[in-house]
C-alpha cells in the first residue's frame, strides 16, 4: 500500500529554516549517509513528490543546474513559477486540494510510496486531510529561535524508531491524527 511519509531535517527547537529560508545550520551537521534512517534508503522506495513553492524555489535558486528527483514532482503554487532547466525534470505546478494531488500522485507512483518535500504547511494540509501517513526527521543539534516550523500543527504522532546518526537524532514517527486532549 502506498504511503506518504514528511521526511525532513529539524532543528531541536522545531525549525526546518531558519527566517531567512537558510539552510547552512544543516549543511554543516555531521552524518553518517549509509547510518541509520539514511536518504539513499528511503528514496529508492519513492514513486512520486511534491513540494511548495518556496521549497521549489530554494531548489532553484541552490543548484540551478541540478534537479534530483527522477520521480515526478508536484510543487503547490498559486504563481508561475521557471521549470527547471534540466533535460528531463517532470514538474507539474498544481492549485488546490491536496487530495486531488494525492490522488495523482498515488496513478503516477505505481505502487510505491509518496514524499512530501516540504514545507511544513503544506504536511499540514496533508495532514489535516487524513493522508499523512508517517514523518521521518532528523533532529540536528541547533536552536534557532525562528524560522519555518516543521509542522504548524498540533498533531498525534507516535514514535515508532529512534537512533543516533553522529550528529543526529534519527527518528520515524507514525501519523496518529489531530491532538486532542481531554478537557474536564
Amino acid at each position: 500500500m502506498t504511503k506518504l511519509t514528511y521526511y525532513t531535517a529539524t532543528t531541536l527547537d522545531g525549525y526546518i529554516a531558519d527566517p531567512d529560508d537558510s539552510l547552512d545550520w544543516l549543511f554543516r551537521q555531521d552524518q553518517d549517509e549509509q547510518g541509520p534512517l539514511n536518504y539513499e534508503e528511503f528514496i529508492k522506495d519513492i514513486g512520486a513528490i511534491v513540494m511548495g513553492s518556496t521549497t521549489y524555489e530554494w531548489i532553484l535558486n541552490h543548484e540551478p543546474d541540478k534537479w534530483f528527483y527522477p520521480m515526478p514532482a508536484w510543487v503547490m503554487t498559486h504563481r508561475d513559477l521557471p521549470l527547471p532547466s534540466v533535460e528531463g525534470a517532470d514538474v507539474r505546478f498544481a492549485t488546490g486540494s491536496v487530495q486531488e494531488v494525492y490522488d495523482a500522485m498515488v496513478a503516477a507512483a505505481g505502487g510505491t510510496d509518496l514524499w512530501v518535500v516540504g514545507g511544513g504547511d503544506l504536511v499540514g494540509q496533508f495532514a489535516d486531510a487524513g493522508l499523512l501517513d508517517e514523518v521521518v526527521t532528523y533532529i540536528a543539534p541547533v536552536t534557532l529561535g525562528a524560522g519555518r516550523p516543521i509542522l504548524p500543527r498540533r498533531l498525534d504522532l507516535e514514535l515508532v524508531e529512534a537512533t543516533q546518526n553522529k550528529a543526529f537524532i534519527a527518528a520515524r514517527y507514525r501519523f496518529v491524527g489531530p491532538l486532542t486532549e481531554d478537557r474536564a
